[in-house]
């Protein structure tokens, strides 16, 4: 590492390298806690893939969401119900704010950071990840530096804490963390659906699935806001490195109404719908993803395999090729002639939103990396950490939870259509319940003042339910805590007290672990969230108007380790538990919208 020999003093108490969601979240949760951030962003925007069309926000318990990033969703609601009226279609259509147009996305994000002076945001800082942009003292970073973009000219700030918010894991490979990008075989953590894998979607694995681990990527792509209002519609150029062959596959996919998967879906499948999956947002925009029912799509796999460890220029020109690749998608779709003329006036509806990315010739700015590295941390999360113990019962409990998270195993395929296969090799769903994120899956191995909330430490397929953005703004929101505490106590990330930062995060209405029906603005809420990650609510709803039942307050106390009341008599469980509460010290929970930055 070097002595970066021209850093004077601090730049700031926390320095967050990538303006993700979660870099944001981190930014502001450290914020509240009164520390200065500095945010280093590459690129001429923040907010990662909610400012770049990923608008149908991935979550599939609403009842999980919390904290920022509930603050957020309430944020959106909000935007439409006073620019369109409570009543009309746009509010309707944002799914109380979990849908909503890229530009609605970045502008709630920028206003959530507005509010906290504290917080610099300095755009077009290119941070490369070689060791020799750091400087690193007895195993902390003390400073790093990075490249300004307009100016060409190095920079280098300093501060005590840092936060790796990039989705690559940038910051953490340049200080030594160890990281993996393979996917890992059914014989390392016997986790299901693992390794080599070819399933119909819907379906059961087919031919070929050996389980083998390898070194692969899964595909990246652009998640697409098009729209079919002709006012507000700007036709697909056909790219001048524009490659038929990517895309003469379809033909014959769609003249035998062939798909790689055992159920349609209705909407849109007699049109563009087969190759995007396409789910509208507000004022007829949509977030087009790629479709999993098809063999090739808006996904690119293989030629992304580099990018993780590849440096910015390589990963630069794999952007202009996977934009080239989508716009030669859309082409192909709307112009061969040899694509039916039924799907093609279909295909022909769709354009890019004129009013969305504006200065990105209306294409999204940001590619959709879905898993670079994955940094070992103190605790790897594995599929078997999301998924049910028992028939109809919870995943493992973690008792130094940081967050509750819910989505499908998901991954996408790691190599292109092979000739004979049922589907792509590696594209797979696998179903979890509500499940709790340990603390260590952010705190590095061997460096003592870097948190990593986003290129977390977990196999492949634990990777694949923890990557989605309501996690990692929570995870974000963790990480800004974090190391606000560990500031305040002179203590290294893993030495945190979990205690500590758990009661921190309830008070702002954050979630530990789900229960079903429980609001941030119960009474019970913080006692119940701490209780329950200590395995005293083994159930997914609590029954707080009843009446405790003989011995429970005393089990209760003896898990919180406090004193028990002197009598339940007369209590129900939502008294006792806010005695419980009262006990631990523990602050009212409170929502994110209510909180008022210093």
């Amino acid at each position: 590492m070097n002595d970066l020999s021209s850093v004077k003093q601090l730049d700031a108490d926390l320095i967050v390298v990538g303006g993700t969601p979660g870099g944001i979240m981190a930014a502001i949760a450290a914020a509240r806690r009164g520390l200065s951030v500095l945010i280093l962003e590459r690129n001429q925007h923040v907010g990662g893939l909610p400012a770049n069309g990923l608008g149908a926000t991935d979550i599939s318990t609403r009842g999980v969401a919390a904290g920022l990033f509930k603050d957020f969703t309430q944020r959106i609601l909000r935007h439409y119900t006073e620019t369109y009226g409570a009543d009309s279609e746009q509010v309707e259509m944002c799914s109380d704010g979990f849908h909503f147009e890229p530009s609605v996305g970045e502008k709630v994000l920028l206003s959530m950071l507005s509010e906290h002076a504290s917080v610099r945001v300095l755009l077009r800082r290119q941070f490369d990840a070689l060791a020799e942009n750091l400087e690193m003292v007895h195993g902390a970073i003390t400073a790093l530096s990075v490249t300004n973009l307009e100016t060409g000219e190095r920079e280098t700030y300093a501060a005590p804490g840092f936060v790796d918010a990039t989705y690559e894991g940038d910051l953490a490979a340049a200080s030594g963390v160890p990281f993996a990008t393979r996917r890992e075989g059914i014989d390392d953590y016997l986790e299901p659906r693992a390794g080599v894998l070819y399933q119909p979607w819907g379906g059961t694995p087919g031919e070929g699935s050996t389980g083998e681990g390898d070194d692969v990527i899964q595909a990246y792509n652009f998640r697409l806001c098009i729209t079919d209002r002709p006012e507000n519609r700007v036709p697909f150029p056909k790219p001048e490195t524009y490659q038929r062959e990517d895309y003469a596959s379809i033909v014959e996919d769609l003249k035998a109404n062939r798909w790689a998967g055992e159920y349609v879906y209705e909407k849109e499948w007699d049109g563009i719908g087969r190759i995007t999956n396409i789910v509208w947002l507000p004022n007829g925009k949509t977030d087009a993803n790629n479709q999993h029912l098809a063999w090739v799509s808006t996904d690119l796999p293989e030629e992304n395999y580099p990018w993780p460890e590849a440096d910015w220029a390589w990963r630069d020109r794999f952007q202009q090729r996977l934009q080239d690749y989508t716009l030669g998608l859309f082409w192909f779709l709307q112009n061969d002639p040899e694509v039916p003329e039924s799907f093609q006036v279909n295909a022909q509806r769709f354009g890019l939103a004129a009013d969305e990315y504006t200065d990105n010739g209306n294409f999204p700015r940001q590619v959709y990396v879905r898993e670079g590295r994955r940094i070992w941390g103190e605790y790897t999360f594995l599929a078997h950490d999301a998924i049910p113990t028992t028939p109809g019962g919870r995943p493992p409990v973690h008792p130094d939870s940081i967050t509750a998270s819910h989505y499908p195993i998901d991954s996408h395929a790691v190599r292109k259509r092979e000739p004979g296969r049922c589907h792509l090799d590696g594209f797979l769903s696998h179903m979890t319940k509500p499940y709790t994120v340990p603390y260590g899956v952010m705190v590095p191995r061997r460096v003592d003042n870097l948190w990593v909330p986003v290129a977390i430490s977990a196999s492949h397929l634990g990777f694949g339910t923890l990557r989605m953005e309501p996690c990692w703004m929570a995870m974000g929101e963790a990480a800004g805590l974090a190391a606000a505490l560990a500031q305040e106590l002179t203590l290294p990330n893993r030495s945190v007290p979990v205690s500590h930062l758990q009661g921190a995060l309830v008070g702002c209405g954050a979630q530990l672990i789900h229960f079903e029906g429980l609001a941030e603005n119960d009474p019970a809420y913080a006692a119940l969230q701490i209780l329950g990650v200590r395995g005293a609510f083994p159930q997914w709803a609590v029954a707080l108007d009843e009446d405790v039942p003989p011995g429970e307050l005393e089990h209760w106390a003896q898990i919180a380790g406090v004193p028990a009341p002197a009598s339940a008599v007369g209590l129900t469980r939502r008294e006792a538990l806010v005695l419980i509460g009262e006990t631990l010290g523990l602050p009212a929970a409170v929502s994110p919208a209510q909180t008022v930055s210093a």
